[in-house]
């Protein structure tokens, strides 16, 4: 068999996980704080007919090799955690972290999990939760008879009761060392693995932490005329490697056909 048509297979596989990381990209276009991925390939490896630099019969040092590549292959797909858009809601308890870092919230199972999507509400004791019913970690209960919610950059959440101040704690927020190396687990969380380091936890707007928005949501970070030149690029790319296979055919056809 040719090894054009194994080579122009890997083409196409490749391609096709491009195109399926960017329709995943494009279909969480309005999904809060969503973050764009990208797929990143290497070649495979290759057939050496001929070494660079071996002597040939004459004694001479040969300058170029002959080296045949086998085609192309997934490396990662990896997290683009650059900052989105701000999106101005007025709702006190919509949250955005301007900066780096991620929200803290517990599971019902005790895993505590990370998220940049800032969308809380509050439960029926007052906790301040995400739209799944987690608290927010350190937890915060806001009481019923509570007005005019302020959190500040700082994370420090006040309330008026009765007309006096009331502090009710403060939001921390956490940070990893290598972002891209998170565990995505749906639904906009997050969790640490070897390649993401153990969280930093700190307080918001010090020691290069993000700080605190209050009234605010991050957007998508998905560029909408970014995602289709790279759905364009990725479908003629998958069409040349077709073509690749089709020719191919051709020419075994063509050498069967010999007589």
């Amino acid at each position: 068999m040719m090894r054009a048509l194994l080579t122009a297979a890997t083409g196409m596989e490749a391609q096709q996980v491009n195109i399926d990381t960017i329709a995943n990209n494009l279909a969480n276009v309005n999904t809060t704080a969503f973050k764009r991925s990208k797929a990143n390939f290497h070649d495979l490896l290759y057939q050496t007919l001929r070494a660079p630099g071996q002597s040939s019969t004459t004694g001479t040092v040969v300058p170029g090799g002959i080296q045949v590549g086998t085609g192309v292959k997934l490396s990662s797909v990896d997290k683009m955690f650059t900052e989105g858009a701000v999106q101005v809601t007025g709702n006190e308890m919509d949250l955005m972290i301007e900066g780096d870092g991620f929200f803290r919230v517990q599971k019902d199972d005790g895993q505590i999990v990370y998220t940049r999507a800032g969308h809380f509400t509050k439960d029926n004791t007052g906790r301040v939760v995400t739209n799944d019913g987690y608290p927010v970690i350190p937890e915060v209960t806001v009481p019923v008879e509570a007005k005019n919610l302020h959190v500040g950059y700082d994370g420090t959440v006040t309330v008026k009761v009765n007309g006096e101040t009331q502090d009710l704690g403060q939001i921390l927020i956490a940070s990893f060392i290598n972002p891209t190396g998170l565990v995505s687990l749906g639904g906009n969380y997050y969790s640490p693995s070897r390649a993401s380091g153990e969280p930093v936890v700190g307080v918001p707007a010090q020691n290069g932490m993000g700080r605190i928005g209050q009234s605010q949501l991050e957007s998508s970070n998905v560029n909408i005329v970014e995602e289709m030149v790279n759905m364009i690029t990725g479908q003629r790319a998958y069409e040349i490697s077709s073509k690749v296979i089709s020719t191919g055919d051709q020419m075994l056809q063509t050498t069967t056909n010999v007589r």
